[in-house]
């Protein structure tokens, strides 16, 4: 559902994204690690099609997300670490207006909404405005809307962010069940806990690379130990920093 080929993106002298490849086929959980300002959130502008990348291309669902931006981005699902909403709507406007976006019947926007509303613990915020909503909440909001029309592919910066304990289940135990019915979900995190528990597999990006991918199993294997996955990933970035190349393996 997901190809990167040989994606380059650079801002003047910085190369942000250096020659990155990876397939993520339909129905897997992939996640993506990496230090700060490793490249990780401009590749995922370059997958939703929100920044033009140098070189290299980007496909949902075998359309190029620059060439063929509406097939592409009809089978997408977005939330970044801030989300953008609407702050003088309600949620239930809100969700009404993506739906809409996205050529839902009525009827099937108020069904879906209520589901993930429900789930999602948001009944007492549907009518409130936006504006006045808690980072958490708000996040909740974006969060069903991109659910709202049962994407193919799901990306998602930082979904924990402003999230308390027992939504942050939620999240995690909605994400899986939706990839495990095929949904695709594509999720970049600091959070080394979410990814150890919810990937299938795991890619590190760093300096603009993707330094290496596999599961969890492969990716202790490659750091040379058995132990955490932080430990792996400190190896395997530690190691990139020495210039001792990480062999990139299981890229789909």
């Amino acid at each position: 559902m997901i190809e990167l080929s040989h994606l380059v993106k650079n801002f003047g002298d910085l190369v942000a994204v250096n020659d990155l490849s990876l397939t993520v086929p339909r129905g897997e959980f992939f996640a993506v690690l990496g230090p700060n300002a490793a490249g990780k959130t401009t590749t995922i502008k370059m997958l939703t099609g929100l920044i033009k990348p140098t070189s290299g291309c980007a496909k949902i669902g075998g359309y190029d997300v620059q060439e063929h931006p509406l097939e592409a981005r009809r089978r997408l699902a977005y939330v970044p670490d801030f989300p953008f909403l609407y702050d003088k709507l309600t949620p239930w406007e809100f969700f009404r207006f993506t739906g809409q976006m996205f050529q839902m019947r009525d009827d099937a926007i108020d069904a879906s909404a209520r589901a993930l509303v429900q789930r999602f613990s948001l009944e007492p915020f549907v009518r409130k405005p936006i504006e006045g909503l808690s980072h958490g909440t708000r996040q909740r909001v974006a969060i069903v809307a991109a659910l709202l029309h049962d994407p193919e592919v799901f990306v998602i910066d930082e979904p924990m962010v402003g999230l308390d304990p027992h939504h942050a289940r939620v999240v995690k135990d909605v994400l899986k069940e939706r990839s495990l019915k095929g949904m695709t979900v594509f999720l970049s995190t600091h959070q080394l806990s979410v990814a150890e528990e919810m990937a299938d597999r795991i890619g590190i990006i760093h300096r603009g690379r993707l330094i290496a991918v596999g599961t969890h199993q492969e990716l202790r294997n490659l750091a040379g130990h058995e132990g955490p996955l932080e430990q792996a990933f400190l190896t395997l970035t530690k190691e990139e920093e020495e210039g001792v190349p990480a062999m990139v393996e299981n890229q789909g």
